[in-house]
Order: structure tokens, then C-alpha cells, then sequence
């Protein structure tokens, strides 16, 4: 049985070094995440105010990956 990630939306707060981002969820929270491998090989941008969906773990919801992002 593989892992059940939960999928959550949120807004890039803050750009990090080391492709690593703090990201303000729609709930308020904030957590620390970074980008998957395939947005990392197609040398996918991204800023502050972007929009973006994310996988968490249900096991530490302070740390995310970014799989995805969306539209204005």
C-alpha cells in the first residue's frame, strides 16, 4: 500500500536558498517545502505570489513538496 499524501493549495511567501520555499497555506498555516524533481528539470520558476498545489505527509505537516503551479 503506498503513502496517502494530502493535496493542499497555498501561496509562495518566501523564496529560500537551496530551491526550498515558505509557503502560506489557504488555512493560514505556514510550512516549509520544496519542488519535486520534475518541475526541477524543466527548470519551472517560481516567486513570491505564485500559486501552488502541494503534497504534504499526514505524518509532519510543517514540511511539503511542490508538484505543481497554477494559474493566476
Amino acid at each position: 500500500m503506498s503513502e496517502q499524501c494530502l493535496e493542499v493549495e497555498g501561496t509562495i511567501k518566501l523564496v529560500l536558498p537551496g530551491t526550498m520555499f515558505r509557503v502560506a497555506l489557504d488555512n493560514k498555516h505556514e510550512v516549509l517545502a520544496h519542488i519535486c524533481g520534475k518541475m526541477r528539470k524543466r527548470w519551472v520558476r517560481l516567486t513570491a505570489g505564485d500559486r501552488v498545489r502541494m503534497e504534504m505527509s499526514p505524518y509532519d505537516l510543517t514540511k511539503g513538496r511542490i508538484t505543481w503551479r497554477l494559474q493566476h
